[in-house]
C-alpha cells in the first residue's frame, strides 16, 4: 500500500464525515423568527416537564413508595426505567406520543429522586438546602435562557475551553 493511497483514503473518509446533506447545514443560522419559535417551544416544554417531576417527587416522599428500592433492586429499577424511557423517547421523538413519553420519564425521575429528597428533608436545614439548590438551578437556567435568546454569535468554539474549566472545577472539588 502506497502512502498516496493511504492518505487519499483518509481524505475520502473525512469528506464523507464532514459533508452534510441538509437544507440548513451545520453552523448555518436559522431565520430569527424560526429560532425564537424553537427556543420558545423548548423552554415551554422544559417548564411543562417540571410539573410531572415535582408530582413524582411529592408522591414518592409522601407515600414512601420507593423506600423498598434499596441496593441492587433500586439500581436495576432505576437503570431499567431510565434506559427504557430514553429508548422510548428516541423512538417517539417525531410523533405526537413523544411529549407524553417525555413527561412520563420526568415523572419517573421525580419518583427516583424522592428517596434523596426525603433524606435531605430529614436534616435540620433540609428545606433550606433544597430551596437553595432550586433557586441556584432556576437562576442559572434563567441566565442561560436569556443569553440564548440575546446572543447572536455562534459560541460552539468555546466548548473546549468550558469543558477544561469544568474539569478543573471538578478536580478542585475532589481535592478540596
Amino acid at each position: 500500500v502506497s502512502l498516496h493511497a493511504a492518505t487519499s483514503g483518509a481524505s475520502a473518509m473525512n469528506d464523507r464525515v464532514t459533508t452534510l446533506d441538509t437544507s440548513t447545514g451545520y453552523g448555518q443560522t436559522l431565520p430569527q423568527a424560526e429560532r425564537q419559535r424553537v427556543l420558545r417551544n423548548t423552554y415551554w416544554l422544559l417548564a411543562l416537564s417540571l410539573l410531572p417531576t415535582v408530582l413524582g417527587a411529592w408522591i414518592g416522599v409522601s407515600t414512601g413508595i420507593t423506600r423498598s428500592l434499596t441496593g441492587g433492586l433500586g439500581l436495576i429499577v432505576f437503570l431499567g426505567g431510565a434506559f427504557g424511557f430514553m429508548f422510548a423517547i428516541e423512538k417517539t421523538k417525531n410523533s405526537a406520543a413523544g411529549v407524553p413519553v417525555l413527561l412520563g420519564f420526568t415523572f419517573f425521575m421525580g419518583l427516583m429522586l424522592s428517596r434523596l429528597l426525603a433524606m435531605v428533608l430529614g436534616f435540620k436545614n433540609g428545606p433550606e438546602l433544597i430551596m437553595t439548590a432550586f433557586g441556584g438551578t432556576a437562576g442559572v437556567f434563567f441566565v442561560m435562557a436569556s443569553l440564548a435568546t440575546v446572543i447572536k454569535r455562534d459560541l460552539s468554539g468555546m466548548g473546549k475551553f468550558l469543558f477544561v474549566g469544568a474539569l478543573v472545577l471538578m478536580l478542585g472539588a475532589v481535592i478540596n
